[in-house]
């Protein structure tokens, strides 16, 4: 068995490797294609993103360093507990939503450094606290891209019904959790500075992954690494809107760009967009769980979790789009 194991562990990790020489290959021999392309996915981090995101970072931070997150959800502690959440929840959900992807992540991850929150509770907490921000889908996805603030509007309203109801009823099958003493560690002595410095590297880390994520889909789209899934959707979608969902499974900020361009702007790829901001995508889906691995989150759970809250978000939106 354990054999067995290591011999599968060998195989994963040498396809990834494989994989990665590949796509490295490419960029190699297809520099003027690739180099291009790594600029472009900074720049629609600089233009979608980093104004969306950074500022709510540097908020959330502050706000939970100095535990003024955490006593703000004491008065909601009854009502957290009958829906089998800690106290911190509501907090951690407001912040989470307030800030945007992968915030609410880096939030759970803080909480559980500093004590206030297990492991069990982390988990818990790990699938409500993965949301959008208003400002990158009203109006990064709804006015820039679709042209349409009050498409961005209904997004966002799927998107947070989605999110909230399939995390409530997860937590309500997951069974009343223990109870721990809670003792949160030293307060942090230079809250500034450290909310400030958390944030950049945080938003930085984000335009990596996206940058890298959107040379990975143009790569994918290039040498036909989607066609399969194309070919999938397509009894669903139509063949536009199919390739700009499939390049939006790989980083999902380039595929509601590219359903709004190439797609049109109706009921369909709307709910398209819905889906993938909910899902996030590979891109978004590995910045949260970088910040959830410590706290013991099950990377194929967070992702079929993730995966329910799309699916509902679409049909919540071919209903009202």
């Amino acid at each position: 068995m354990k054999k067995r194991y290591k011999f599968s562990k060998y195989v994963k990790f040498s396809a990834l490797g494989i994989a990665l020489l590949i796509f490295g290959a490419a960029i190699i021999i297809y520099p003027e294609r690739y180099v291009g392309c790594c600029f472009q996915g900074f720049a629609m981090w600089a233009e979608c993103v980093l104004p969306s995101l950074f500022p709510f970072m540097v908020i959330t931070l502050i706000l939970v360093k100095t535990g003024m997150a955490e006593k703000a959800a004491l008065p909601l502690k009854k009502f957290s507990k009958k829906l089998n959440f800690p106290p911190a929840a509501a907090a951690i959900f407001v912040l989470s939503l307030f800030s945007g992807y992968p915030a609410g992540s880096r939030v759970v991850g803080e909480f559980y450094e500093s004590g206030v929150i297990d492991k069990t509770e982390s988990k818990r907490i790990s699938y409500i606290a993965s949301t959008s921000g208003p400002l990158f889908i009203v109006g990064s996805v709804g006015f820039k891209m679709f042209g349409d603030k009050l498409a961005g509007v209904k997004i966002l309203a799927a998107h947070i019904i989605a999110v909230t109801l399939v995390s409530v009823i997860v937590s309500l099958f997951s069974g009343k959790p223990k109870q721990y003493a809670k003792t949160r560690k030293k307060p942090d002595e230079n809250v500034l500075y450290n909310a400030f410095y958390g944030a950049v590297i945080s938003v930085a880390v984000a335009g990596g992954f996206i940058a890298f994520f959107f040379v990975a889909a143009t790569f994918s789209a290039d040498f036909n690494l989607l066609y399969p899934l194309e070919k999938f959707f397509n009894l669903f979608l139509d063949g536009q809107t199919s390739s700009a969902f499939c390049l939006g499974l790989i980083e999902a900020t380039t595929g509601c760009r590219a359903l709004a361009q190439n797609a049109g702007g109706g009921t369909m790829q709307i709910a398209a967009a819905g889906f993938l901001i909910t899902f996030g995508g590979v891109s978004i889906i590995l910045q949260q769980l970088s910040y959830l691995i410590k706290t013991g989150v099950s990377a194929l759970k967070f992702i079929g979790v993730k995966a329910l809250q799309a699916a509902l978000c679409f049909l919540i939106l071919l209903v009202i789009a």
